[in-house]
């Protein structure tokens, strides 16, 4: 009974779970804007989860650290398929400036899992996390669909 009624609110909405692989926590500040009442995320049907087993999308923040390459797959491998990453801010796409020389930054996370978007920015604006999840998450939940049948 408690699978069914899940499985009919994931049909209509989006749920995200942001994932910090290391970094300065700005893009990370960005993310939980969306939660303010001025972009209001809910209202787009997009919910924020902390357990990955519960998300479509996964907003991957900062830079992939030494400690976080083992465990980004791990945490990639437990989102329920069909799932999105969505790559937030400059860091997990080429390391910004954490990637030094002799460094233990690995950029970009493209290289550990796949990357679905990009949105680019020290931190990004709100508005443009929300667009860059608006553009790839309905496919996630299209994709739900053709799964179940």
């Amino acid at each position: 009974m408690l699978d069914s009624i899940k499985d009919v609110v994931r049909k209509s909405s989006i749920h995200v779970c942001i994932v910090n692989c290391g970094g300065c926590n700005g893009c990370d500040v960005e993310c939980v804007a969306l939660l303010s009442p001025r972009y209001d995320l809910e209202q787009y049907g997009i919910y924020v989860h902390n357990n990955p087993r519960e998300a479509d999308v996964l907003l991957l923040t900062g830079a992939v650290t030494e400690q976080w390459r083992e465990n980004l797959k791990r945490v990639y491998d437990k989102a329920p398929e069909p799932k999105i990453v969505v790559a937030i801010g400059n860091c997990p796409q080429s390391g910004d400036v954490f990637n030094q020389e002799g460094g233990h930054v690995y950029a970009p996370a493209s290289d550990f899992v796949p990357v679905d978007a990009a949105v680019s920015g020290c931190p990004p604006r709100p508005s443009e996390i929300l667009e860059a999840i608006l553009a790839v998450g309905p496919q996630a939940i299209a994709d739900r669909g053709r799964e179940k049948r």
